[in-house]
């Protein structure tokens, strides 16, 4: 079974496998992963997946309207939890990521409805043969980063939107060669 070279440790086998690249129109998740994208910064993937259910515990399992309100107290908590990456720049961050989160679903609806326009509501269907073949950020993704930005939305340069829309499905970026690129593009 041929699977994209990164997945190569048990957690990121799991992730590829059964997550990477479906389909997400659940705001909730949505906001998750943004969130998880922009923690990255500097990381591994594989960094944020092992802290991955520590942070659904901090930040109240990513509910934006509760991220929304925390305050100075919380972010000193959130500064000590040793089980997250303690750096205030993405937890401040992730807190006004959340209230511009907000702004977006009284605007369009639901973050879902917002983020998926920037593919016309359907996943893109790439065939690259090579990890070299995928791109780290294409129209798209600077398209919804700039759009993002003006929100008010911090952490959230091309690049992170790019792994962004990897992650909940917008793109399918599995290898051609990879088992999921077929079950992931039938899900479109």
């Amino acid at each position: 079974m041929h699977r994209c070279e990164w997945a190569n440790t048990a957690a990121l086998i799991d992730y590829h496998d059964l997550e990477w690249g479906v389909p997400i129109h659940d705001d909730r998740a949505l906001f998750e992963f943004i969130i998880l994208e922009g923690m990255q910064a500097g990381l591994s993937w594989e960094t944020v997946l092992r802290k991955r259910s520590s942070y659904r515990a901090a930040f109240d399992n990513f509910d934006p309207a509760a991220v929304a309100l925390y305050r100075q107290g919380k972010v000193q908590e959130l500064l000590t939890n040793q089980n997250i990456i303690r750096n205030r720049l993405k937890i401040e961050a992730a807190i006004g990521n959340a209230k511009a989160l907000l702004a977006l679903q009284k605007e369009f609806g639901s973050f879902d409805e917002y983020v998926w326009r920037f593919v016309g509501g359907q996943p893109k269907q790439n065939e690259c043969q090579s990890v070299e073949d995928i791109p780290a950020q294409t129209a798209e993704s600077n398209a919804l980063s700039k759009d993002l930005r003006l929100y008010g939305f911090k952490f959230a340069g091309p690049t992170i939107c790019y792994a962004f829309m990897q992650a909940v499905g917008m793109v399918n970026d599995h290898l051609v060669k990879c088992f999921r690129h077929k079950q992931v593009g039938s899900l479109a």
